[in-house]
């Protein structure tokens, strides 16, 4: 397959964690191989932004992040990171792969 990846960087994801009702910031990249159609780029940014009052840990917004931009645009392969700041000394990053 010839063809080209998209990658977007979505710097200012926030979203509020369900068990300490504190703010999750982070960068989320999403990197696709498209086949016949990609994500339109104002409704992904009002997709992410809905987020920001949304009770949900990390891990699981990355993998539900990936499995809604596959349901939206089928790509050939697909890859969801979120690297997300320090929390009581440590950061994390959550990788979600589609193929």
């Amino acid at each position: 397959f010839k063809g080209y990846e998209i990658t977007i960087e979505i710097p200012e994801y926030t979203a509020i964690c369900p068990k300490t009702g504190f703010p999750d910031f982070g960068t989320i990249r999403i990197a696709y191989l498209p086949d016949k159609r990609c994500v339109e780029l104002k409704s992904l940014k009002i997709y992410i932004h809905a987020y920001r009052n949304l009770g949900i840990f990390y891990e699981n917004a990355v993998n539900r992040i990936r499995k809604d931009l596959v349901a939206a645009c089928r790509p050939v392969r697909a890859r969801v990171t979120g690297e997300f700041t320090a929390r009581g000394g440590l950061r994390s990053t959550i990788e979600a792969k589609y193929s």
